[in-house]
């Protein structure tokens, strides 16, 4: 029993991070999704700089969020909860990665990859099909929307639970 109390414990914790992901997403959902977005619960592809656990949780509160409410169907649970874990894995290898103690080069692959991988799939599923021009001024709206969620709130959360000792007491050592 002792044994599984840390497989337990992460896994609780990549549950409550995918709830939570999840859960914020929804009740913001017409700022989750589209091409002019702010999807708040990014905030918390910030989390795996605390632990590797947190991870699968946001990925797999990516999946749930977007099953549960795109529009675009699964190709979006495919291409958007790719883009979540390829982001959150570059996150935690980059969160020794500093600046005034703060995890900022973890904070930009959220903001990269999701501008990327986002504003091609919703540039390849319009209407019109590719244009490099549409692309582009999607990947910046959806980029934008990332710098806010993660770069700013994202930091912060990060800051706060490191300030007041909490990133360790609910992630564990990492």
């Amino acid at each position: 029993m002792t044994r599984q109390t840390p497989n337990i414990r992460r896994m609780v914790v990549a549950a409550m991070t995918a709830a939570v992901y999840c859960a914020v997403s929804l009740l913001l959902l017409p700022l989750s999704f589209g091409a002019v977005q702010v999807r708040v619960s990014e905030a918390l592809t910030l989390l795996p700089v605390l632990s590797p656990d947190a991870i699968v949780g946001v990925t797999l509160g990516c999946a749930l969020t977007n099953a549960l409410g795109s529009s675009m169907g699964l190709i979006d649970v495919v291409v958007g909860t790719s883009a979540t874990l390829i982001a959150a894995l570059m996150s935690w290898a980059l969160r020794k990665a500093r600046v005034f103690g703060l995890p900022v080069a973890s904070s930009l692959p959220p903001v990269l990859v999701n501008a990327v991988f986002i504003g091609a799939e919703i540039t390849l599923l319009s209407p019109e099909g590719w244009n490099t021009g549409v692309f582009l001024a999607t990947a910046l709206s959806v980029g934008a929307g990332q710098l806010l969620s993660c770069c700013v709130l994202g930091l912060l959360l990060v800051w706060a639970l490191e300030r007041k000792g909490l990133g360790e007491r609910l992630f564990g050592k990492s």
